[in-house]
């Protein structure tokens, strides 16, 4: 899961959800992000494994993916 900027808080429980589970969630570093709530909530909840500026995630899904 991916949660990028936002202004609400509704990510941070489908993020926790899916981390929960098992699954790899991405927060955007809320420092970069436009409207810092919903990653910032995200954090709160715990629900990141990773914390990343746009660029990286996006090179962390290529990888996750297997592309070359």
């Amino acid at each position: 899961g991916v949660l990028l900027t936002g202004a609400n808080d509704d990510g941070a429980g489908g993020l926790r959800a899916i981390k929960d589970a098992g699954g790899v969630t991405v927060v955007q570093d809320p420092k970069q992000a436009h409207m810092s709530m919903m990653p910032d909530s995200a954090l709160r909840a715990a629900a990141a494994t990773h914390v990343l500026r746009l660029d990286d995630i996006a090179n962390l899904l290529l990888q996750l993916g297997g592309a070359p």
